[in-house]
């Protein structure tokens, strides 16, 4: 049992022997980094950044600058009006004076049906008119409005009734007298009453052919406005959208010609992310661009929705954006910045001075005759110009168009 521990003893000590051996070939000799090379050399052709050349740059210097707060959004441009216009009356479209493009102003005639029914119409009124107003005994040009005593009728049933108030009143003094027998009184009495009621029912007859008169009146206006419907005419200024049908097509109330649309001005639609809701107010001016179109547009808040959407937790609000010359388009995508505050102080540096990175941003700045790597936060855009949040302060250099410029590198600054 012993001979076989010392044996297995003897055994690792000599393996142990050659592993060191080799391990100390490959260090090489004392104080070097690699086999037989000098320490810290960094290999053969990675000089650092020491040894590049020297490299001629443009600096400029940090400033400080009033800028806007906004928020940045996107949102989807809509017609301010937009209708499907179809007559209030059926028929067969005689003419159609629009097509696609085209702009038309309020009042504009775009189509017409074919007239003859409603023209028909119109005298039809026109004759039950001076019907009704014959009954009334009125001359034409004549104010409708009559006092029902004045008419024909009624003067007739007055007459009869004056008559018969006359011959009872004889016939009750001659009975007073007993010249007369009851009967002949009793029969005055009775003709009194008769012409009494019928004065009343004249006077009754006199109304019914007064609101007749209203009524025939009545009929005649809506035949001229059932002639004047047979033209369609534009609700407001647009420009025709589309267009459904041709001249010669019969047409139900209401079945769309054209559509309509106002494009001056026209709603920004816009969902605003509820961390920045707080900040919006109606009025706030709003800076917008669309995709095309070096522009920049402004408009205004015009109207926030009360509440959050729950389901995208976005503040839904509209904007009104000026478009007199038609150059934006309904339907188009925006994008928008609302301005929440107006002006505040911002370090800025030209846009070409910042170098992005995998998702790092940085300047090079000079000092000492070298370039300074310098981590910045960035945030609002102004044209050229790009604030910055953290990282360097007004008056600070940095190199314009770093290009692969790195810290360290000894630079020359152009005058």
């Amino acid at each position: 049992m012993r001979s076989w521990v010392g044996w297995l003893l003897v055994a690792g000590l000599a393996l142990a022997g050659c592993g060191g051996g080799e391990d100390r070939a490959a260090a090489g000799p004392r104080g070097t980094g690699e086999k037989g090379g000098p320490r810290g050399a960094g290999g053969p052709g990675a000089p650092g950044p020491e040894t590049l050349p020297v490299r001629d740059v443009q600096v400029a210097r940090a400033t400080e600058e009033t800028l806007a707060r906004t928020v940045q959004v996107t949102g989807t441009l809509a017609a301010d009006e937009q209708a499907d216009l179809g007559p209030k009356l059926a028929g067969r479209l005689a003419s159609l004076s629009v097509d696609l493009g085209d702009r038309v102003v309020r009042g504009q005639v775009i189509a017409r049906l074919l007239p003859t029914d409603y023209e028909l119409r119109l005298v039809q009124a026109e004759n039950l008119l001076e019907q009704a107003r014959a009954g009334l005994g009125l001359a034409p040009g004549a104010s409708p409005v009559v006092d029902p005593r004045e008419t024909a009728i009624v003067k007739q049933a007055a007459a009869t009734l004056q008559q018969a108030r006359l011959n009872r009143d004889r016939m009750e003094s001659l009975f007073a007298q007993q010249l007369i027998p009851q009967q002949d009184l009793d029969a005055a009495v009775a003709a009194f009453g008769v012409a009494e009621a019928r004065h009343q029912q004249a006077i009754e007859d006199a109304r019914t052919r007064q609101a007749v008169l209203g009524q025939r009146m009545s009929e005649l206006e809506i035949a001229r406005q059932q002639l004047s419907d047979t033209a369609l005419r534009a609700p407001f200024d647009g420009v025709i959208r589309e267009r459904f049908v041709s001249p010669g097509a019969y047409l139900a109330v209401g079945e769309p010609v054209v559509s309509l649309v106002r494009v001056h001005p026209l709603r920004l639609r816009l969902a605003v992310p509820e961390r920045d809701a707080a900040a919006i107010r109606d009025g706030q001016e709003v800076r917008v661009t669309v995709e095309g179109d070096p522009e920049v547009y402004t408009g205004r808040v015009a109207r926030i929705s009360p509440s959050i959407q729950e389901e995208n937790r976005t503040l839904q609000i509209e904007a009104e954006v000026p478009n007199p010359g038609a150059r934006l388009r309904p339907g188009a995508f925006a994008e928008a910045a609302i301005v929440t505050r107006s002006a505040e102080p911002a370090v800025v540096v030209p846009a070409n001075a910042i170098v992005r990175f995998a998702g790092i941003e940085k300047v090079m700045s000079v000092a000492d005759g070298k370039a300074v790597e310098k981590k910045v936060r960035t945030g609002r855009r102004a044209g050229d110009r790009v604030e910055i949040v953290d990282g360097i302060a007004a008056g600070d250099p940095v190199v314009l168009s770093p290009g692969n410029l790195v810290g360290g590198q000894r630079v020359k600054v152009a005058p």
